[in-house]
């Protein structure tokens, strides 16, 4: 490197100018049209018709969803005879998210008192009554432990006894007996409000031009009603994959997907939303507990619910035409152009058999000195074409 700077002190002082060569070779110059069209195709075809880079994207969506459910039916509670929405769905608001009972366990006429925990409860199983330590809680159980082991007679081990909701909730598996039969009949409504900040558009998933009788009768279907907001609790299991009979004896956990997906020159009427439903997990189950109570909160009937866990997800993107990103990406795709003419320079510099001729005509040096007078003619070799 020493050696080089100091044969040539001023080289970085030089300026290099291009210098245009015209080559007669057909197979070089077929090569670099070739490559233009290929540049300009991915430009047309890609960038502008399928990627619509044209047009500047908004995917920072901001949703708001509100849900109601309707439909009742017949059930065999101690409490009830007949369930309406506002005793099978939880949470009451209305959210995004929302819990539906197909099934489920009761445990009824519960009272605060003294009993014996659940059996089947590690912490619970006790041989002395120093094992039930007077005010600790049983470890995932229903009560605090009063320092007695119950023990049945003949047995060496008990279990502790609880202060707590006598009697305790017996372990057992969901009973198809107890299945909520109208729960696939259920219907889910869904309005959804959508605004696009960039662009400044906002809109419903609920069609303007539709009438309230349309909404009390229709029933949203991929082909005759896409655009139908309410759906049938049946149809989200069963397009999700799973069936809806086997998932309503232990529940299941499901996603309702909205997207949207906008292209703004074509105007508002094309803005609209598209349905699809995803099971969330392999294995069905899912269940909670509530309770109802009676005589002033002294007496209540337990429920293990088991049930439709329903997500409704919100996505999308808005897009509107743009003169800055059309520029953009025009200039960015055209650049590529250069790599045409690097890879024709390659070939001719290194692979031709006349390639010394093509290098002594593509780079000359002139030298601080070199002069031109008014009524001289260029050197030949700066201006002479080679048919290579």
């Amino acid at each position: 490197m020493a050696r080089w700077c100091s044969q040539h002190p001023f080289s970085l002082l030089e300026y290099t100018t291009i210098k245009y060569v015209v080559t007669k070779n057909k197979k070089v110059g077929l090569l670099y049209r070739l490559f233009q069209l290929i540049v300009m195709g991915y430009l047309i075809g890609w960038v502008f018709v399928t990627k619509k880079e044209y047009q500047a994207k908004d995917d920072t969506l901001e949703s708001s969803v509100v849900t109601k459910v309707k439909g009742v039916a017949p059930v065999n509670t101690t409490d009830s005879k007949l369930w309406g929405p506002e005793d099978y769905v939880m949470p009451k608001q209305g959210e995004d998210f929302l819990f539906i009972i197909t099934n489920y366990i009761e445990t009824a006429n519960q009272k605060m008192g003294n009993c014996s925990e659940n059996p089947s409860l590690p912490d619970a199983k006790c041989t002395k009554d120093e094992d039930c330590r007077e005010g600790e809680p049983v470890r995932a159980g229903n009560g605090i432990k009063t320092g007695l082991c119950l023990k049945t007679d003949g047995n060496s081990s008990g279990t502790c006894e609880i202060n707590g909701w006598c009697p305790t909730e017996k372990p057992q598996e969901p009973d198809t007996a107890t299945v909520v039969r109208q729960a696939e009949n259920f219907t889910l409504y869904i309005r959804n409000f959508i605004r696009f900040s960039k662009f400044d558009f906002s809109k419903f998933n609920v069609l303007t031009n539709r009438s309230k009788l349309y909404l009390k009768t229709c029933l949203y279907d991929e082909i005759a009603a896409p655009y139908c907001p309410i759906f049938r609790l049946g149809d989200i299991v069963n397009k999700s994959g799973r069936s809806f009979q086997e998932t309503a004896v232990q529940g299941g956990s499901f996603a309702i997907l909205i997207e949207w997906s906008c292209d703004l020159d074509k105007g508002d009427s094309n803005c609209n939303p598209r349905y699809s439903f995803l099971s969330l997990g392999r294995k069905v189950g899912y269940n909670m507990r509530f309770a109802h109570y009676t005589e002033g909160q002294k007496q209540r009937t337990l429920f293990k619910a088991y049930g439709i866990h329903l997500d409704i997800m919100v996505f999308g993107t808005a897009r509107k035409f743009s003169i800055i990103h059309t520029i953009i990406n025009i200039a960015s795709v055209l650049t590529l152009m250069t790599a045409g003419s690097v890879l024709c320079d390659f070939i001719l510099l290194c692979t031709m058999k006349k390639r010394r001729v093509y290098r002594d005509s593509k780079f000359e040096r002139m030298m601080k000195n070199d002069k031109v007078s008014p009524g001289q003619k260029m050197p030949e070799g700066l201006k002479r074409k080679f048919s290579l």
